[in-house]
């Protein structure tokens, strides 16, 4: 190698290792790895609360999920809840509500339509006379009753869905006690 040739890598070597000892910071190494995607300003104004998601069923059974969010911008906190009812807010919680247009998961699995020992129509967690009741609804004529129905409401009748739930309130109106 020629002399101008060693000279034009020594200068490109100083160069190299003058910008590394006085630009390149240990913040910019760490973004161009990946690590470190924030400024010290957006870690500032992020704020982390608790948001408690209440989901109200047709059964009247309520289930609730707690998330812990951080929020960076308000437009997209309040963007990704906008299907929900804002319940209560303080500083460190937000309670939002959902009406589900269908029955709790608790009925799909273990509900059963059933009569408690007073003739009312109740749903049972489990199989009536087993278990306890969940929800009750109206009183029931006995005597109007036929045979065949009065029994599959002591053997209980299983709830799988919606559609099951409300065909069977309608079924047995017609039997409810005046008030």
């Amino acid at each position: 190698m020629t002399i101008k040739v060693r000279i034009v890598f020594m200068v490109m070597l100083l160069i190299g290792a003058f910008y590394f000892t006085f630009f390149y910071t240990e913040e910019k190494q760490a973004a161009d790895g990946g690590e470190l995607n924030e400024t010290p300003a957006e870690v500032a104004s992020a704020h982390t609360i608790t948001v408690i998601l209440e989901r109200v069923y047709l059964d009247g059974e309520v289930s609730e999920e707690i998330v812990q969010e951080t929020i960076w911008s308000m437009e997209d906190f309040w963007a990704a809840y906008e299907d929900w009812q804002l319940m209560d807010m303080t500083e460190e919680q937000v309670v939002f509500q959902k009406q589900m247009d269908d029955i709790s998961p608790l009925l799909k699995t273990n509900g059963y339509f059933g009569i408690s020992d007073n003739g009312v129509l109740s749903i049972f967690n489990g199989k009536p006379g087993q278990a306890e009741i969940i929800q009750s609804f109206f009183q029931i004529d006995v005597e109007k009753l036929e045979s065949k129905r009065h029994d599959d409401l002591v053997k209980g009748i299983p709830i799988k869905s919606k559609q099951e739930y409300e065909e069977v309130l309608e079924q047995f109106k017609a039997y409810s006690v005046p008030k």
